[in-house]
């Protein structure tokens, strides 16, 4: 009779705490900061769909943005690891540094001619400033 009173008030705990509509939050995919020509631009984006910009209150990142973010982590992921770091040459305009759980990546816009990954990480990054942080 113990064991079960014991299973049955476990079980009015989990409800309760279920109940109560915790706030959980979603896990950060990356944080990017982009530097060079013109002001700085920080963003950090949410695998819950949503983005900051420069610090700034969070906002919704479109359904076809988040996807494009969640596959840059992924893709990502392998670099990052090996916290890989291109220097900017000659020419540069921006220089990007992208830290994620795994590790952090940095590179320049010089690096994307060769690196598909990059160039698709520059995109994301000046759509993002446009449609969700108001950039030009």
């Amino acid at each position: 009779m113990r064991r079960a009173w014991t299973i049955l008030l476990a079980g009015a705990a989990t409800f309760a705490v279920v109940g109560c509509g915790l706030n959980v939050q979603s896990a950060d995919l990356f944080a990017l900061t982009r530097t060079g020509q013109g002001t700085t631009l920080t963003l950090l984006v949410n695998d819950g769909g949503a983005i900051r910009c420069d610090g700034a209150k969070a906002k919704p990142l479109n359904d076809a943005l988040l996807i494009q973010a969640r596959d840059l982590a992924d893709n990502l992921a392998g670099d990052a690891g090996k916290n890989l770091a291109l220097p900017a040459g000659p020419g540069t305009v921006f220089t990007y540094r992208i830290k994620l759980q795994q590790g952090t990546v940095t590179f320049s816009d010089r690096d994307t001619a060769h690196h598909p990954i990059l160039a698709q990480t520059e995109l994301f990054t000046a759509q993002v400033a446009q449609q969700a942080c108001g950039l030009n």
